[in-house]
């Protein structure tokens, strides 16, 4: 009989157990798992949501892990790639597939995350008014204040986000490119 989420985390670091724990008590057992990772589809608002044994230390706002990742459609302009880095290292595009997620230790910290990633996006805010307001809507939760950006997405998720990029080589020059590889097997023989 396969293992539950509930009994895999029983061997993962205390911090990723808890991180986990919150997301099965959120959305009940995974609909897929390894030794390693718990995997929930369409729960919530998310498309994806994904607890894993590993995490990492995250300094911003202040000291925490991160090992949990929300994911979204969203199609981010490349020209927003750089200062969504700059805001949070967190906050991860995925161009190709038109996703974007956000990994903190838990899923109110990934509302507020990508709140604020879809406000640097439209332009609503800069980066540093960003970074300023997750600070202090972060510290808001802790002082019993409304938190409106860790109580849900703020915006739609856009469908059709996938980017799968331009072509930059024909198929006449992709055979070239083959014919001359041919050529010069041929002549090392």
């Amino acid at each position: 009989m396969p293992q539950t989420g509930s009994d895999i985390i029983k061997a993962w670091p205390q911090e990723s157990r808890e991180a986990a724990q919150l997301v099965i008590s959120s959305y009940g057992e995974p609909h897929e798992t390894t030794e390693s990772l718990l995997l929930w589809y369409g729960a919530g608002p998310w498309k994806r949501i994904t607890a894993s044994r590993v995490f990492f230390e995250h300094r911003f706002p202040t000291p925490h892990i991160d090992s949990v990742e929300s994911v979204i459609d969203y199609q981010v302009p490349v020209e927003k790639f750089t200062p969504l880095a700059e805001f949070d290292g967190s906050v991860i595009v995925e161009r190709t597939a038109g996703e974007v997620f956000a990994r903190c230790h838990d899923e109110q910290a990934n509302f507020l995350a990508l709140n604020l990633m879809h406000v640097i996006v439209t332009g609503a805010k800069t980066v540093e008014q960003a970074r300023r307001y997750y600070a202090k809507e972060f510290a808001d939760y802790r002082r019993k204040q409304p938190t409106p950006y860790m109580d849900g997405l703020q915006f739609q998720p856009p469908q059709d986000t996938a980017d799968p990029d331009s072509r930059a080589l024909s198929d006449l020059g992709l055979e070239q490119a083959a014919q001359e590889g041919e050529r010069k097997e041929g002549s090392a023989r």
